[in-house]
Order: C-alpha cells, then sequence, then structure tokens
C-alpha cells in the first residue's frame, strides 16, 4: 500500500495549531456550567477534558523519556487529575480542576513549548509525538461535538463549516451490492507506513471468500420500516446481549427520534428538532441495533477484514492485487482537494445523503468509506497477530474483548488522520457517538 511521506516540522507545526484551533472552536463559547455539565456515563466534563488534551500534549511531547522516566508536570497533580488510565470516570467531577482560565493557559503554555521543541530538534522521535498529540486531540475534537450533541447544545461556531454546502447535496439513495472477490487479503498498515496506530500493527494475510457489500450505509428510510414493522418488539431478531440491553434501557426507537404531531419522524441535532432527512445513513446506532436490523433484513455486518478489501483492495487476476490502496479512490488525502470526495471535518455540520460523494467510490463502488458515518463491523476489537503496545500504552490493548470495532470515520472526523487501516471501537451499547453501518448479504448456508 503507497502511504503518503511523513509530514516535515513545518506540517505538524501547522497540523497541531489546526488541531488547538479547532478545539478552542469548539469549547470556547460554553459557559461556566456547560463546561461542567451532567455527570453520564458516555461524556467526559468538558473541562476535564480540555485540560486532559493539554495533559496528553505535555506528556508526550515534553515529559516522556522512555518507558519508567517521565520528567515532572508544570501542574503539580496534572498526573491524577488529568491522566485518564488514573482517574476513574466519576471522580472527573468531583477532582480539583484547573479554573476554566487556568485550564486555557495550561493549554496554551504546553503546546507553545512543544512546537518550540519540535522547530529546533526536528528529530524523528519528536515528530512522532507531536503526530500523536495532535491526532489524540483531533480524536477529542470529535467527542466535544458528540458530547454537545448528547447535551443538545447548539453546533459551534467552527470557522471552516460550510453548511450552506450541504444544499448542493442532495443526492439520494445508493441501493445494490457490490462484488468483492475472495483471496488473500492483508489486513493491516504495512511496516512502511509514515504513522499508524499500535492495533493497526501489522498487516497480515486472511483468506476472504467472495462476498457481497452495501455500496453505501444503511439509510434512515431504511432504518424506519425496521422500527415500523416492530423491531425494536421482536425478541427474534435480537441476539441475548442485544436484547437484554434492548429490555434494561427501555430502547423503543433509534436514539433521538421522535414522532412530529403529523406522524412524521423528526430528529434532534444538536439544538434543533428537524424532520427526518430520508437518505442520510442512520447515525446513532449502536450494534446491537444494526446487529438486529441486519436479522431483520436478511443480511449481516461485514467483518474487518471484508470491510478494508471493499475500501482497499484492487482487483488481479479475478481475485485480490497484493497492492492496496490508502484511501478508497486511491492515493491523495482527504484533505484540501480531498474534501471533493469525503464528508469530514465537520464542515457540512452533519452526515448527507448516501449517494453524495461519487468521487470517493472504491474500486468495487463502495461509496462514502471514509467520513459522513462511522460503520460497525461484526468483530470484537483485538489484537492483530504479534501486537505490541505503542508508547501510549492505554489506547488500545484494555478494551481487547469487550469493544466492537467500526470504521471509515465519520462527518466530524479530522480527514488528517484517517486512512483505509485506521480502527475506531467502542462498546456495542454506544448509541452517542456517530456510529451508523453498512450491510453485507448472508453467506451460503446463512
Amino acid at each position: 500500500m503507497a502511504e503518503s511521506s511523513a509530514p516535515d516540522a513545518e506540517q505538524l507545526v501547522a497540523m497541531a495549531e489546526d488541531a488547538r484551533l479547532r478545539t478552542l472552536e469548539t469549547v470556547e463559547d460554553l459557559d461556566d456550567e456547560h463546561l461542567i455539565g451532567p455527570q453520564l456515563a458516555i461524556v467526559n466534563p468538558p473541562l476535564w477534558e480540555i485540560g486532559h488534551v493539554g495533559w496528553f500534549w505535555e506528556f508526550f511531547s515534553l515529559r516522556y523519556r522512555g518507558e519508567g522516566n517521565v520528567a515532572p508536570s508544570r501542574f503539580p497533580a496534572a498526573d491524577s487529575v488529568y491522566n485518564s488510565a488514573a482517574i476513574t470516570h466519576d471522580d472527573r467531577w468531583r477532582a480539583q480542576l484547573l479554573s476554566r482560565e487556568e485550564t486555557f493557559a495550561y493549554l496554551r503554555a504546553v503546546l507553545d513549548r512543544a512546537l518550540e521543541r519540535l522547530r529546533i530538534e526536528r528529530d524523528e522521535r519528536t515528530a512522532y509525538f507531536a503526530q500523536l498529540a495532535t491526532f489524540h486531540e483531533d480524536m477529542h475534537g470529535e467527542a466535544f461535538l458528540w458530547t454537545r450533541q448528547t447535551h443538545g447544545l447548539a453546533f459551534p461556531p467552527i470557522a471552516a463549516a460550510d453548511l450552506g454546502a450541504r444544499d448542493g447535496l442532495a443526492a439520494g439513495p445508493l441501493p445494490g451490492d457490490a462484488e468483492v472477490p475472495g483471496g488473500t487479503f492483508r489486513l493491516g498498515a504495512e511496516r512502511d507506513a509514515p504513522f499508524v496506530f499500535d492495533n493497526e500493527k501489522w498487516a497480515h494475510a486472511v483468506e476472504l471468500e467472495p462476498f457481497r457489500i452495501a455500496r453505501a450505509p444503511v439509510t434512515n428510510v431504511q432504518l424506519a420500516a425496521f422500527v415500523e414493522d416492530g423491531g425494536y418488539s421482536r425478541r427474534e431478531l435480537w441476539s441475548e446481549e442485544g436484547w437484554a440491553w434492548r429490555s434494561d434501557s427501555g430502547a423503543e426507537l433509534p436514539l433521538y427520534w421522535s414522532r412530529s404531531g403529523t406522524g412524521d419522524w423528526q430528529v434532534r441535532r444538536f439544538d434543533r428538532t428537524l424532520p427526518l432527512p430520508s437518505e442520510e445513513p442512520a447515525m446513532h446506532v449502536n450494534w446491537f441495533e444494526a446487529d438486529a436490523f441486519c436479522r431483520w433484513a436478511g443480511r449481516r455486518l461485514p467483518s474487518e477484514a471484508e470491510w478494508e478489501a471493499a475500501a482497499a483492495a484492487e482487483p488481479a487476476n479475478g481475485g485480490l492485487a497484493e497492492r492496496k490502496r490508502a484511501f478508497p479512490w486511491g492515493e491523495p488525502a482527504p484533505v484540501g482537494e480531498g474534501f471533493a470526495r469525503a464528508n469530514l471535518d465537520a464542515r457540512l455540520g452533519g452526515p448527507v445523503d448516501v449517494a453524495a460523494f461519487a468521487a470517493g467510490d472504491s474500486v468495487w463502488g463502495c461509496r462514502q468509506m471514509i467520513g459522513n458515518v462511522w460503520e460497525w463491523c461484526a468483530d470484537d476489537f483485538g489484537p492483530y497477530p504479534g501486537f505490541e503496545p505503542g508508547a501510549y500504552r492505554e489506547y488500545s490493548e484494555p478494551w481487547f474483548g469487550d469493544h466492537k470495532t467500526a470504521r471509515g470515520g465519520s462527518w466530524a472526523t479530522r480527514g488528517r488522520m484517517l486512512r483505509n487501516t485506521w480502527r475506531n471501537f467502542a462498546t456495542p451499547d454506544r448509541r452517542d457517538l456517530f456510529f451508523g453501518f453498512r450491510t453485507c448479504a448472508p453467506r451460503a448456508g446463512e
């Protein structure tokens, strides 16, 4: 798989400053009450999360000198307050956090020092940790957006957003399946990739049977048909774990859905309730709901290997070529002119119709495999053969076994950190995330 070359120091500085600008744009309008927010299991108090972003930059770009060798923080209590591995989720509301002013000052001071170091040292190790911290901040940028959605707050004043561009993307549905031949496929990132997370390491051969995968994610109108056919009340459609979740949660509809006074479906997006967009991908769907829909539709979720093959593989001699694409459309990254290929970076304020962004199709004709909504896969989240945790040891290994995988990125994900091998993960009960799904035809005998 051909990857773009590693960014130089100037590019890394620009990326870091852009990530910080997005963080500030996403949280600066929140008042002191919203910076704490109600205590919920699915989100963090934003004031703690902002401090955690600063702590991560300081720890890895300024303090980390190798396993077991870490310099002191400029904030004495930082490791006990802002290290997510050291403080329980509930304690983040009870901890002695820095004040609003102190938190933003900490952010500024740490980034200034980290970027000064990057400009001076320009070595591979410093560059790696700057990129790690930037992508970590990008991930929290998406988390700040789903926190605002959870709390029913307005879409933030993001300068790069072009919400009016949505008007030209009413592209409708994209029915049908793509046919992907079987063969040997190398799942994961190759060793010459300039930056990957530990859970992408390393590419290894898997054998795939021929399969058919939907060209587009499941839409709202398709999910509505499942709801209207009693999908949430039909025990036979749900796994044992899924039915237990549905029963305990009392879920009868997809999250944020309701009926209008005239009986039409509507959905809450941030602080507004809108008519349900029929041909946009279903979003805020958990793994259990996706699995139940597949059973109802006589379909199934793709495996990670099938999803990645549909996004990255190329044909060769009736099977799969050894070469993989970095992105479904080829090699150009989804930044700059690449915006024509995917809905990313929160610039459109939400998902768009599944037939939009035809320029982003994979070689097999699958659309929007990057951007719009993250897509659940069938697999449990687990290590690839020979897995070794990276310097950020808590990123992957603690979550193996009880999380499910998701691929592709959402409308809110920063395009600079995505690629076909990127693996996201969440517990199967999470509905607050910008997750949807696409389906596969059943295997022979199913």
